[in-house]
């Protein structure tokens, strides 16, 4: 009797290796669904880049500093490069000076991946964020149903907002 069913070999390296009798098309379905689900929950990091100059003013490295922070509190990869024109690059040690600056501002939240190395007339560092990465969830605000609309009994009108005296 043909029951439209395949035998499918689930764990050749095993001792002995384990088969199935099942649906092939369907084994496949779930496979499929089960990688893109796992992919779905993966946390996403980018790198992203701040460069600095090794004349760079204080204010302007603080504020930039500001947005290392953010970046890997969002849970990015950072990589901070400090960019030497013509002959500044023979003064290397100016810029290793403002990573370790950097380094100091930045604190614990962030780790050094990739220590400060040279490449040409840039001299890098790379930071991860330090700690567990929190998941991007997408929730419906408490104020909005799912569709976008204030929910009923909700919805404030212009005379409950205004405080009277009375």
């Amino acid at each position: 009797m043909q029951q439209g069913l395949d035998l499918a070999e689930i764990s050749p390296n095993s001792n002995p290796p384990v088969c199935k009798i099942l649906d092939y098309g369907k084994y496949k379905y779930e496979a499929k669904k089960k990688a893109q689900k796992a992919k779905k929950n993966q946390a996403v990091t980018t790198l992203k880049e701040i460069q600095f100059r090794p004349n760079t003013d204080t204010h302007d490295i603080e504020f930039k500093v500001k947005h290392i922070q953010r970046f890997l509190e969002e849970g990015n990869k950072v990589r901070v490069s400090v960019k030497f024109r013509g002959r500044e690059a023979s003064h290397a040690d100016l810029g290793h000076a403002l990573l370790k600056q950097i380094i100091d501002m930045v604190g614990n939240l962030g780790i050094v991946e990739q220590a400060p190395k040279m490449e040409g007339k840039v001299l890098s560092l790379v930071y991860g964020p330090a700690g567990k990465v929190p998941k991007k969830t997408s929730k419906p605000s408490a104020h909005t149903s799912s569709d976008g609309k204030a929910p009923e009994g909700k919805a404030k009108t212009a005379e409950s907002a205004v405080k009277t005296d009375s």
